[in-house]
């Protein structure tokens, strides 16, 4: 018999590949060799099925960046690239359609993904880079909260664009723009870390 846990590891495989929207629940079933009569079991319907597989991804994701800032305290700029760096490692395997399908089709499922986003960037980010502030590796002119809105806020917005950057571009170099460039041009110079070298 198979577990609620192996059947939302085979959802966010298919779903982050395919597609929500384009997997269906008799795809995941003929994959996993059970009936769809199996999923119900788990499962009331297909929304709640994309809704717990993206909670389980974005709970994935929580606690590598707890991971992380506890791992690096002493350093919240480093901490601020390592979620970034891990976050990519995510966006890297996730199709286009995956999060335009959260959008269209399941409204529940993307509320879970903005309100994450908003509480990634609106808190931890700006918690992080406060703290980098009080210690004086960053510019005290420097607006954290409007360098947020414009640098660090939904990258999934700009890479998933009509023209996937992470088609065009390799993941270090998108990294490296969109993370590295940005922090490098508000941090004093007496900061430095291995990223900047």
């Amino acid at each position: 018999m198979i577990t609620k846990a192996e059947l939302l590891k085979c959802s966010i495989a298919k779903f982050t590949q395919l597609g929500s929207k384009h997997v269906t629940l008799n795809d995941l079933a003929r994959s996993l060799g059970i009936s769809k009569k199996t999923i119900y079991t788990f499962f009331k319907n297909k929304e709640d099925l994309v809704t717990s597989s993206l909670e389980s991804l974005l709970n994935e994701y929580r606690e590598d960046i707890n991971r992380i800032v506890t791992n690096n305290e002493k350093d919240p700029i480093l901490s601020v690239i390592l979620i970034y760096e891990r976050g990519f490692e995510y966006l890297k395997h996730f199709k286009p359609s995956f999060l335009f399908g959260l959008e269209k089709y399941y409204p529940k499922a993307n509320t879970l993904f903005d309100d994450f986003v908003e509480e990634l960037a609106n808190k931890t980010i700006l918690n992080l880079l406060n703290k980098a502030k009080d210690n004086g590796n960053i510019n005290n002119e420097v607006n954290l909260e409007l360098m947020i809105k414009i640098y660090f806020f939904r990258f999934d917005n700009l890479v998933f664009k009509k023209n996937n950057l992470f088609q065009s571009y390799s993941k270090k170099e998108l990294f490296k723009h969109l993370v590295i460039y940005n922090l490098k041009g508000i941090i004093n110079d007496t900061y430095s870390n291995s990223y900047f070298e």
